[in-house]
């Protein structure tokens, strides 16, 4: 391949892959005032009942939804689209739909029939109080539908991103996010008025933001004429060829889901207030890894299944390596800034209303470890697209299968001595040895990767991070974090400290000439230059 198309291939890639990250980042952003709304309304007690309510089918919609079906769809489109046309795609893509409305349909019916049978996988320890456990069960029964709308809007997402229209797919879930933050004003009187606990209407709002996510995408898919009426046929060779990589898709899936089942249940286990010390950490950390890991794995992962239906193997790894070194080159940094700025960061976010300094230094021990595997995770999504592009969905599953050994085996050793934090721990320590296994065999799968490359740009990114880290450590101590998040000087603190970080690490890698500073860099220029011009 001549460098001529290299570098084409590459900046559409980034590209793309800058259209996903502004939409997940605005959504992330929005994310994080939802969470910042929740902590301030709502009590730890009615927080931790609903955040694992929350999760049980929003594992489900990891198995059945974005994650899974997008990875298992759009290698089977393209391959079709490729070898048998468009319209033939866009007649799969139709049986896909009605067989997955099915799928999905039946799962939300058992799932709210047996919410009292779930509860106790994921919080057996609330079963000490009656009262908690019944409202985790009225609540898991209550946001259970929010399965069947996320798998909808997955398929919609994944026929956008097939067809290398992302913008619409990207910023989506902010509409999520912002029928969440409205839940205090709007859902939470209507919860009341109908004579629910207030926390239920954070699960009124929840169903809201699915439909919002679910409408807002048929405007775009009409437009490609993806939006078309379903089909149930589960003979068609597509349809059967999908849920045949779904199958091991979904046990990889929740293989991770079982981590975070264990989690809660550990968690449940612990004082009161662990799960939203966990919840509100992870979400934090998911800030970067949504916007870059998933961002990148998304413009990526169609590049990737055309050039292997092509043949085109070197074009293939080559496009795979640097998804990797821009992954890293930002999720490094993030990991870095994150862990260093852990308490700051929940201080501002968090720290008003019902969250006070006990609830700030709690969440912050939880968000410093996980941050520390922010790189290892988003790292692990980018090199699982590259084995879903060549239709193997059963090693991430034996890789998956590492991670919830590790996980499940260091939590109970740490969850004594460092309670919640042991869990976060155990989260960053397993997610880099997935890492490791995934790569080592990855390149039995496909042969030699272009090292060379991804080495050098690694100790780039090394150097600039630690001199970033050094400096927004340097700047975090002239703040008073214990004051909470509305103090002046505190906001003033948190501000420099981010100013510093992004102008260190830019200037740093300026200075070593990163070439993914150079190419994030022409893209921003492109499109400054069309928004000028249009």
């Amino acid at each position: 391949m001549s460098d001529q198309l290299q570098a084409q291939q590459r900046r559409a890639i980034t590209a793309r892959a800058g259209v996903v990250a502004a939409g997940t980042f605005a959504s992330r952003l929005l994310g994080a005032l939802r969470d910042a709304v929740i902590a301030a309304f709502f009590s730890i007690n009615a927080t931790d009942a609903f955040f694992v309510a929350f999760t049980i089918p929003n594992a489900l919609r990891v198995m059945l939804g974005e994650g899974a079906v997008s990875n298992a769809f759009i290698p089977v489109f393209s391959e079709i689209k490729t070898r048998e046309g468009e319209a033939r795609a866009k007649a799969f893509y139709a049986a896909l739909t009605g067989a997955m409305l099915v799928v999905l349909a039946v799962v939300t019916v058992v799932g709210i029939a047996a919410a009292p049978w779930l509860v106790p996988l994921y919080a057996a320890g609330y079963q000490a109080d009656p009262q908690k456990f019944r409202t985790t069960v009225s609540l898991t029964r209550l946001v259970f539908p929010y399965i069947f709308l996320m798998g909808i809007a997955a398929l919609g997402m994944g026929a956008l991103n097939t067809l290398k229209r992302f913008f619409v797919p990207a910023f989506a879930p902010a509409l999520f996010n912002l029928a969440m933050i409205a839940a205090p004003f709007a859902f939470v009187p209507l919860a009341l008025a109908l004579g629910a606990d207030p926390i239920a209407g954070l699960a009124l709002s929840a169903l809201v933001g699915g439909v919002l996510q679910v409408v807002a995408q048929f405007p775009a898919l009409a437009k490609v004429d993806m939006l078309r009426r379903p089909v149930i046929d589960f003979s068609d060779p597509g349809v059967r060829k999908a849920l045949g990589l779904l199958a091991p898709l979904m046990v990889g899936v929740g293989v991770y889901q079982i981590n975070i089942m264990l989690s809660r249940l550990f968690a449940s286990y612990l004082p009161e207030g662990s799960q939203s010390f966990l919840y509100y950490g992870q979400r934090l950390v998911e800030l970067p890894q949504g916007m870059l890991a998933l961002a990148i794995a998304s413009a990526t992962l169609p590049s990737l299944a055309e050039l292997r239906n092509q043949g085109e193997h070197a074009r293939a790894k080559d496009i795979f390596s640097y998804s990797v070194r821009l992954t890293l080159f930002i999720a490094i940094p993030a990991s870095v800034g994150l862990t260093i700025l852990a308490l700051p960061t929940t201080c501002i976010l968090f720290g008003r209303g019902a969250f006070g300094a006990r609830q700030v230094a709690l969440t912050a021990q939880s968000l410093a470890w996980m941050a520390a595997g922010v790189w290892a995770v988003a790292a692990v999504r980018c090199v699982v697209q590259m084995f879903f592009a060549y239709n193997d969905t059963r090693t991430p599953v034996i890789c998956s299968a590492i991670n919830l050994l590790i996980f499940a085996s260091l939590s109970l050793v740490l969850l004594r001595p460092m309670k919640h934090a042991g869990i976060a721990a155990a989260t960053s320590a397993a997610a880099i040895a997935q890492l490791c296994a995934l790569l080592g065999l990855l390149t039995r799968r496909v042969g030699i990767l272009p090292v060379k490359e991804l080495v050098t740009s690694l100790m780039r990114i090394l150097l600039a991070s630690g001199l970033m880290g050094a400096c927004v450590a340097f700047v975090s101590t002239w703040g008073h974090w214990d004051r909470g998040g509305n103090d002046l000087r505190n906001l003033a603190v948190y501000a420099a400290a981010l100013t510093t970080a992004a102008v260190v690490y830019w200037g740093c890698s300026r200075l070593l000439r990163s070439p993914e500073l150079v190419d994030l860099t022409a893209v921003v220029r492109r499109r400054r230059a069309r928004a000028v011009t249009s």
